[in-house]
C-alpha cells in the first residue's frame, strides 16, 4: 500500500518533474516510441498483478466472471494504447502523418470521418461486426485533418510544463490512459495523483510506468482531497486534467460555500491555470421500435442490462435512462425481459463509496420503483415523466436505472422525439446508444443517420455500447464540445484518441443488432458471438484473460484459445 504524500513531498516531486521537463523536451520521437513499447512489454509482465489488486479493491473472487471485467477495461485497454500510440510515433519519426494510408470517409453535416475500427486484421476477426470512427468538427477538410495530426508530438521541443492528473476510482486503466495522453498529446510532463480507492495499485503502476519514472517526466502520488487540493493549486502545476463527477470538478475550480456560487456568477474561478475533465452525466439508450423476435427481445435486454451494471453500475458512460415508445406492440415484452437480465445478472458488492446511499436517495424519489437482483440493490424505475424528474438530471453511479416512454407512432416520429429529449432533458453528453433492428435502420434511411447526427453527445452507439469506444485506442474520448466552467455537464476536452487528432467531434460505433451464429442465419454478417463485456457472459474471465494474453504476444497461436472461449461465453 502506498503511503500518502505530504506538503514536502508534493512540492519535491513538482520540483523533479520541471527538471524533468528538459530531459522530455530533448528526447527523441524515437526514444518516446521505443518508451511505450517498453511500458507495453512491462504492461504484460504485470498483467496478473494488476488484475488481481484490481479484484481486491472491488472485492470480486478470483473465479467470478466479472474479473473479466478487470482484464479487459485493465491491462488489455494499456496494451492496445501503447501499441497504438506506438505506431503513430513511428509514423511521425519517420516523416509521415498518421493519417497516411488511411481512407479518410465523409459524415453528415460537411464532417471528415475517420475510421478507427476495426484497425488491421486482428480487429476484423476479433471484433467481426463492429465499426468505429471519429467524426471531426463540420468543415475540416481532408488535407487539414492529415497536416494536424499529431498534435504535440509534431513539435515534440514545445513543452507545456507539469500537468496534474487526478486519476479516477472506478476504471483502473484510466489513470494510465490519461497520462499517456498529456504526455504525448499535450506534451506536459505529469503529476499523476491516484484516487484513495486505487491505491492498492500503486506498486504495479510503478512497475509498468518505471522507464517513465527513471526519465523524471512521471511521478505518482497519492493522498485524499487536502493533497489533491494542495497539488492542483501549487505555483509549478501548468494545467490540470481530471475524472470524476461535476461536483469534483466544481469544488476545484469555484471552490464550495457561498463565496464559490459569487465566484461562479462573477466568472473568477478559483483554479487559475486550465482545467480538461471527463465527467459523468444521464447517459441514454433509445430503443426504436421494430418487428423482433422474442431472442432478440432477450438479448438486447441484456445488452441494456450491461449498459447500466458494467463494473457494478459505477461508470460514468453507465446508461442511466431506458427511451422507449410508449406505443411499441412489444414494449411490455422487452420490460419483461429487462427485469428478467437485471434480477439475473451475477450479484457483486457495492465497493464504489457512497453506492448505498444514492440508491437509497433514488428510492426516496421513486418509491414504487422495482427493487431487482438477489439483495434487491437494483432499481428499475418505469413511468418517468420526460422532463423535470431527479433521474433525468442526476448522475446516481450506482445501479439505478430509469425507463421513459414517448408517444410515437412510427420509428421515424420515435427517433427524432428521442434525440430531442436526450439533448434537452438529460444532464450531461459523454454518450449516448441507439438501439435499432437492421430492418428499422434501413427503412429510416437517411433519418436514422440525420437522428444520429442531431445527437450531441462525445460517443455514440448504434446497436453497441459506448464502452466500446472507451476500449478503442484509437477512439476519442470525452463530452461533446462546447461546455463551459460555468456549465461543465459532461466536461472539456478528450482524452485516448492514439492517432492524436486535432478539431474532434465524436467517435461513432456500430455493432451487429444479433450476436453469432444468429446474425448470419439472418444475413447480418457478423461473426462475434456475445460480447465479452456482457454481464451475464459466462466465460467472460477466461476470454478477457486470453485477450489480454494474445495483445501481449501479438502471436496468432493464441487465436484459437481466444475463440473457443469467447464462443463458450
Amino acid at each position: 500500500m502506498a503511503t500518502t504524500f505530504d506538503d514536502t513531498a508534493i512540492d519535491n516531486a513538482l520540483a523533479e518533474l520541471a527538471a524533468g521537463e528538459k530531459v522530455w523536451a530533448s528526447t527523441p520521437l524515437r526514444r518516446r516510441r521505443e518508451l511505450l513499447d517498453d511500458i507495453h512489454a512491462r504492461t504484460a509482465r504485470f498483467a496478473a498483478d494488476w488484475v488481481r489488486a484490481a479484484c481486491t479493491i472491488k472485492q470480486l473472487d478470483t473465479d467470478s466472471p466479472l474479473v473479466g471485467e478487470e482484464w479487459m477495461s485493465g491491462p488489455l485497454t494499456l496494451l492496445q494504447a501503447t501499441t497504438a500510440l506506438s505506431e503513430t510515433l513511428s509514423a511521425l519519426e519517420s516523416g509521415r502523418s498518421p493519417l497516411d494510408g488511411i481512407e479518410l470517409t465523409s459524415a453528415p453535416g460537411d464532417r471528415i470521418a475517420v475510421p478507427v475500427l476495426p484497425h488491421g486484421t486482428y480487429d476484423k476477426l476479433l471484433l467481426s461486426g463492429f465499426s468505429g470512427e471519429v467524426w471531426l468538427r463540420p468543415g475540416v477538410d481532408a488535407e487539414t485533418a492529415r497536416r494536424k495530426a499529431g498534435l504535440a508530438q509534431l513539435d515534440p521541443a514545445a513543452t507545456g510544463g507539469v500537468g496534474v492528473v487526478l486519476g479516477a476510482g472506478n476504471i483502473m486503466s484510466i489513470a494510465p490512459l490519461d497520462t499517456l495522453y498529456e504526455l504525448y498529446a499535450n506534451n506536459r510532463v505529469v503529476a499523476l495523483k491516484l484516487n484513495p480507492i486505487t491505491d492498492p495499485l500503486f506498486t504495479v503502476f510503478e512497475m509498468i510506468f518505471a522507464p517513465l519514472i527513471e526519465l523524471g517526466v512521471l511521478r505518482i502520488l497519492t493522498g485524499g482531497a487536502a493533497e489533491g487540493g494542495y497539488l492542483v493549486r501549487h505555483s509549478g502545476v501548468a494545467h490540470v486534467h481530471m475524472t470524476g463527477s461535476a461536483l469534483t470538478h466544481d469544488a476545484i475550480v469555484w471552490g464550495t460555500g457561498p463565496d464559490a456560487l459569487e465566484r461562479r456568477h462573477d466568472r473568477r474561478p478559483l483554479l487559475n491555470k486550465p482545467i480538461t475533465s471527463e465527467l459523468g452525466g444521464v447517459s441514454p439508450t433509445i430503443v426504436v421500435p421494430g418487428d423482433w423476435s422474442e431472442a432478440d427481445l432477450r438479448y438486447q435486454a441484456a445488452h441494456v442490462a450491461t449498459q447500466r451494471l458494467h463494473n457494478g453500475g459505477y461508470n460514468c458512460v453507465a446508461a442511466q435512462t431506458v427511451v422507449l415508445s410508449a406505443d411499441w406492440p412489444q414494449k411490455e415484452q422487452f420490460l419483461r425481459e429487462l427485469r428478467a437480465a437485471m434480477a439475473d445478472a451475477p450479484q457483486r458488492p457495492a465497493y464504489y463509496p457512497g453506492s448505498d446511499k444514492r440508491v437509497s436517495d433514488a428510492l426516496a424519489s421513486y418509491p414504487d420503483a422495482t427493487r431487482l437482483g438477489p439483495e434487491c440493490g437494483r432499481l428499475l424505475v418505469e413511468d418517468l415523466p420526460a422532463a423535470d424528474t431527479a433521474l433525468l438530471n442526476t448522475e446516481y453511479f450506482a445501479p439505478v436505472l430509469g425507463i421513459v416512454e414517448l408517444p410515437a407512432t412510427s420509428g421515424g416520429e420515435f427517433i427524432q422525439r428521442a434525440v430531442d429529449f436526450a439533448n434537452d432533458q438529460l444532464t450531461g453528453t459523454l454518450g449516448a446508444n441507439i438501439i435499432a433492428h437492421p430492418t428499422t435502420i434501413k427503412r429510416l434511411g437517411i433519418a436514422f443517420e440525420r437522428a444520429v447526427e442531431r445527437l450531441r453527445y462525445g460517443t455514440v452507439a448504434i446497436n453497441a455500447w459506448t464502452g466500446l469506444a472507451f476500449l478503442t485506442p484509437r477512439a476519442s474520448w470525452g463530452a461533446y464540445p462546447g461546455h463551459t466552467l460555468e456549465d461543465v455537464q459532461s466536461g472539456v476536452g478528450i482524452v485516448h484518441n492514439a492517432l492524436l487528432l486535432d478539431d474532434v467531434e465524436r467517435t461513432v460505433v456500430r455493432g451487429p443488432f444479433r450476436p453469432a451464429p444468429r446474425s448470419v442465419l439472418h444475413a447480418e454478417w457478423a461473426l462475434s458471438p456475445k460480447p465479452p463485456w456482457f454481464v451475464d457472459n459466462t466465460t467472460a474471465a477466461s476470454t478477457g484473460r486470453k485477450l489480454t494474453e494474445f495483445y501481449a504476444a501479438n502471436n496468432p497461436a493464441r487465436l484459437p484459445g481466444v475463440f473457443a472461449s469467447a464462443l463458450r461465453g
